[in-house]
């Protein structure tokens, strides 16, 4: 609402046209927001975080623009229950979504449906990864399950609907429709949701043919052989070398894999890549076909003659290109988005998240995937960009979760926040209005026996220390110093000289689980709903 439109507005108040000037003005100049999440994007691979992998210019803006939060974290390292943690504001033991069998209740309140409520105008696009109509929403279209990278489904307002093209760029596309369709004298909500770069990587034309020629510089743990930690770390199912599948993930052909003798014993990896290119038209494959057959060809060649380490480097290198190309789509769009706010006199009132819904392995400790309480995956990248507010240039190191995203969008959206609602507002904080943040957070992982077999765990961490217990079929503690061990490669749970900080952080640890109502009584419950849902697939 522009200043001629404001003075307009509280001359028809004063003179008794309109019923109430405050309540008037208010809803005309609350923020709007657009929350962008990406699948399983590590902090590391955003430039604005340093990490020197690959350039995110348009993602970089909000940075420069905006905040950069350098200790994000999520509760639950996992695609579905962060997403529900996102929506509810509560952690998964409380509203339900531990896991990504486990079905999500959409009868619970969500913030967007609060901001409807409330005047806003609501639109969900992309990946949601939860069964059920979306609901809080005026306008959804999002991908059922994973969702396809070519020619995907969508459920647009219910209805199932294929559309051509490359998911990424139709996600933009359909939510700037939204955009420019909206009534533009309401307030609006969008979550606007990318697939990628979610497992398996099928990167955009002009980017595969561009990032297949690179190489990466290689993570310093990309060998590591966990002497230094539990169990859990030498059980997990996510090396790169021994557990990413040669179709799928490193784009080996069936046939090349049957040439060289390379195995696929559960045929996941045959089976994604034969459904994921064969939802290609013919013009897609034959250019999908011009570049990576070549490369077929030259490890059909190469690799009777490899030893391990270099099978291990090659498959490195193949991960990293063609994750890395899905995410230069992603910053592509947000390009785009913010190019819209712009032109249309919208970025000043504009409140613009760019987050993950968990951090991810990208070769440290030799590993793909997340779901440990692990600096990588616990982690989430988090950008923020609101004029008004917020300081270009800003930089926040406070353990801030996905928790908080609700109470701090209903915060900004003056939305009384909902007594059930487990998270706090972080505004005051990115404001620089106040230091003062919590000093520890919760976590817990439930999804165990599954796929990567990752361990159940929950644990706290503190700006230093990180505490971890694995359980169900192992009772195993972990502690880490971050400042000592920022890698945490060495356990220091039964040393001597942590003895005083051990006993504090599970005195803490026990505080937040009473605070947050976490229980091992809700855990054994859960366990049994758990051993049924997976006994029904």
């Amino acid at each position: 609402m522009n200043r001629i439109n404001v003075l307009t507005a509280l001359g028809l108040c004063s003179a008794g046209l309109l019923p109430s000037c405050k309540e008037q003005v208010t809803k005309q100049i609350r923020p709007n927001i657009i929350y962008i999440m990406s699948d399983d994007h590590g902090y590391q691979a955003i430039s604005a975080y340093g990490g020197g992998l690959n350039k995110t210019p348009n993602i970089d803006r909000l940075a420069r623009e905006g905040a950069i939060f350098t200790r994000s974290c999520v509760t639950n390292s996992l695609c579905a229950p962060s997403r529900a943690v996102m929506l509810t504001g509560k952690h998964s033991f409380m509203n339900g979504k531990v896991d990504n069998v486990q079905p999500f209740n959409w009868d619970q309140d969500n913030f967007p449906r609060l901001l409807q409520k409330s005047g806003y105008q609501t639109a969900l696009v992309g990946k949601i990864h939860m069964d059920g109509i979306p609901q809080g929403f005026n306008y959804s279209a999002v991908l059922p399950d994973q969702g396809n990278y070519y020619n995907p489904d969508f459920i647009v307002n219910g209805k199932p609907e294929q559309i051509h093209g490359y998911v990424t760029k139709i996600t933009t596309k359909l939510a700037l429709d939204w955009l420019k369709s909206r009534d533009p004298n309401k307030p609006f909500c969008l979550l606007y949701h990318q697939k990628a770069p979610h497992r398996e990587w099928m990167p955009e034309e002009k980017y595969y043919k561009e990032y297949t020629k690179k190489e990466f510089q290689e993570p310093e743990t990309l060998f590591d052989n966990y002497d230094g930690r539990g169990t859990a770390a030498h059980a997990a199912e996510m090396r790169i070398y021994r557990d990413q599948n040669w179709s799928g993930d490193s784009k080996i052909y069936p046939e090349v894999m049957d040439k060289l003798g390379l195995k696929d014993p559960t045929n996941w990896g045959r089976n994604a890549f034969k459904q994921n290119v064969g939802r290609m038209d013919d013009e897609q494959r034959a250019a999908w076909d011009s570049v990576y057959r070549p490369l077929n060809e030259k490890f059909e060649k190469e690799y009777p003659h490899m030893t391990e380490k270099e099978i291990a480097h090659w498959r490195y290198e193949r991960y990293m290109q063609d994750y890395l190309a899905c995410i230069a789509s992603v910053d592509d769009g947000v390009g785009e988005v913010l190019d819209y706010l712009d032109k249309n006199g919208l970025a000043e009132n504009t409140i613009v998240v760019y987050t993950s819904d968990q951090g991810f392995y990208m070769g440290e400790h030799g590993w793909f995937d997340k779901r440990f309480m692990y600096e990588e995956s616990f982690r989430t990248p988090l950008l923020m960009r609101y004029p008004k507010e917020i300081k270009a240039g800003t930089s926040i190191s406070k353990l801030v979760q996905n928790l908080d995203f609700a109470p701090t969008f209903l915060d900004y959206c003056g939305v009384e926040i909902p007594k059930e609602i487990q998270g706090e507002s972080f505004r005051k904080l990115v404001s620089g209005e106040t230091n003062e943040w919590r000093d520890a957070v919760y976590y817990t992982y439930y999804e165990y026996p599954s796929i990567h077999m990752v361990k159940r765990h929950y644990g706290i961490a503190t700006e230093r220390y990180k505490l971890i217990h694995f359980y169900y079929d192992i009772d195993e503690w972990e502690m880490y110093d971050l400042e000592k061990d920022p890698h945490e490669m060495k356990s220091v749970y039964n040393d001597p000289a942590y003895a005083d900080v051990q006993k504090d952080m599970h005195k803490r640890l026990n505080e937040l689980r009473i605070k947050y109502g976490d229980s091992d009584a809700f855990d054994q419950h859960y366990l049994k709903e758990y051993l049924k849902a997976v006994k029904k697939e």
